[in-house]
């Protein structure tokens, strides 16, 4: 199969890469080429355990650039379309990028494959299109109701490809994700966010209550189920992946702290975000029932590992803190 992975040196576009790269035993018929422009968050050390397999092409560039596109999509069997704007206290300062890069972009994308006539276009998206659910589990046809920038532009993504799907024919499936964690995510987010600075010592921002509920997801699972959707979902269809365990982001901070060795001292209350969604938690049973999906990595071996990580890579996360300005 040869394949167009956008976004590919981004957190969990690279693990998707290694996944596939690293399988054993290799299936040779796997053949990459990973489209990312690379921006704060794209990082082509997270592909270095694979750079030098010979399956696999870089190519550095924009999804929104269709010359570009169009020569990448010319004789590929499948897209895996990961390239986003996707950190949500970024588009609430500067949205114009998430809606640039995760609506046009994706439009250019799909024009190129209908042109091509690519056999699969698999659309990464998230939960957080559906807003906040109380109680329960949102199944995939549950209405759409983003609260913010970064989910109002992925949804506006998600429906255009399932247009795509019914206007012309294309074969698209699109999954939706809770919230990933695990080696290589930049450390924005909260979880190498949260590990890095109590390495260091520095306290850590809790927003709000510290009540918002998220389910958690080891990237690993996630990318496993991307490729049983890829290799095995029906044409246009949503499928839901996550790892079944919900935490409050203070239940979280309590077990970081935990796994670092600090104490709650180095933890600041700060003023909860605009249109911070209180709780997410996705159905799997779709994905269960038909594609046979299942997390496989607990929780607290997936924090484990991914704190011993980011201990034993300090010369992967420190350059990265100190150019975006992220320690506090």
């Amino acid at each position: 199969m040869n394949l167009l992975v956008t976004g590919g040196a981004g957190f969990i576009g690279s693990e998707y890469v290694r996944q596939l790269l690293g399988a054993t035993p290799p299936d040779a018929s796997v053949k990459i080429t990973v489209l990312d422009k690379l921006t704060y968050s794209g990082n082509l050390a997270n592909l270095a355990p694979v750079a030098d397999d010979p399956r696999l092409v870089f190519v550095q560039g924009d999804i929104c650039d269709a010359d570009v596109v169009e020569d990448l999509t010319r004789g590929v069997d499948a897209v895996v379309h990961f390239a986003a704007e996707t950190h949500v206290d970024r588009a609430v300062t500067g949205p114009s990028e998430f809606v640039r890069t995760n609506v046009l972009g994706t439009q250019v994308l799909l024009d190129a494959a209908r042109r091509h006539e690519i056999g699969r276009f698999l659309h990464v998206s998230t939960d957080e299109v559906y807003g906040s659910i109380e109680s329960g589990s949102w199944t995939e046809d549950w209405p759409l109701a983003p609260r913010s920038a970064y989910s109002a532009a992925k949804a506006g993504s998600d429906l255009l490809a399932l247009a795509y799907h019914k206007t012309y024919g294309l074969d698209v499936v699109v999954t939706r994700c809770s919230n990933n964690y695990g080696h290589y995510q930049f450390p924005e987010k909260v979880i190498p966010l949260f590990v890095t600075n109590l390495l260091d010592g520095r306290s850590v921002p809790l927003y709000g209550d510290g009540l918002n509920i998220r389910d958690w997801l080891h990237v690993s699972d996630h990318c496993r189920g991307i490729d049983l959707a890829l290799r095995k979902g029906r044409a246009g269809e949503v499928y839901h992946i996550g790892g079944g365990t919900e935490l409050t982001n203070r239940e979280l901070t309590e077990r970081l702290l935990e796994a670092t060795g600090r104490g709650w001292d180095l933890v600041t209350p700060v003023a909860d975000r605009p249109g911070h969604d209180r709780r997410y938690s996705l159905s799997i049973e779709k994905i269960r029932a038909e594609l046979g999906y299942e997390p496989q990595v607990e929780l607290a071996d997936g924090l484990a590992a991914t704190v011993a990580w980011y201990q034993d890579n300090r010369d992967w996360w420190e350059p990265l803190k100190e150019k975006a300005a992220l320690a506090s």
